[in-house]
């Protein structure tokens, strides 16, 4: 079974965290959901999540997907932790995924692990970082083991195609029917009042 880790920090993006655990559990893969310190986590929305662990104690670990939800201050918070940067380091020198979202492409950035390529992320989020990467608008973006997307409206593309690298095209279109979630989308009429 694949495995991936989330790591949780005060003022993330609660839709962006809870959506991609939800998707990869409905997936079976087996999501560590980690804490930057003990205890539950506040999202930016006042939403509370519980981590399995702590971050520390699973930084050893190997993971097949490490996937960093953003929101502020969250992201900015992820970016802060040394053991969190030690993993993304690991993971990207064994060419393992990362995935991240809205503004956690940014914390990719902070550690040079998007120079040279192309992302995507919350608009603003990579400005400082244009010179070296590649900023596109796009809603999601795979280059090389690294995926990018760009907020919470993409957070379940972000994860299906999470799912599909992990587990394939036929787990992550199973996952997707039972969402019922219509592939194109349609206008919404209005009743007339």
């Amino acid at each position: 079974m694949p495995t991936a880790l989330i790591p949780l920090a005060e003022g993330c993006e609660e839709l962006e965290a809870v959506t991609v655990i939800d998707l990869l559990r409905r997936a079976e893969i087996e999501v560590t959901t980690a804490g930057l310190s003990d205890g539950p986590v506040t999202a930016s929305r006042r939403t509370v999540l519980v981590p399995d662990k702590l971050l520390e104690s699973v930084a050893a670990d190997r993971f097949d997907l490490i996937a960093l939800p953003g929101g502020l201050p969250g992201a900015t918070r992820l970016a802060e932790s040394q053991v969190l940067a030690e993993c993304l380091e690991a993971q990207h020198q064994r060419q393992g995924w990362i995935g991240a979202v809205c503004a956690a492409p940014a914390v990719l950035a902070r550690h040079g692990l998007l120079d040279g390529r192309r992302a995507t992320a919350f608009p603003g989020a990579l400005d400082e970082y244009a010179e070296k990467v590649t900023v596109t608008d796009e809603p999601v973006v795979v280059d090389g083991h690294l995926v990018t997307s760009r907020g919470p409206g993409t957070a379940m593309d972000f994860a299906l195609l999470l799912i599909e690298l992990l587990r394939g095209e036929s787990v992550r279109e199973r996952v997707e029917a039972a969402l019922q979630r219509p592939r194109y989308h349609t206008i919404r009429q209005l009743p007339a009042h």
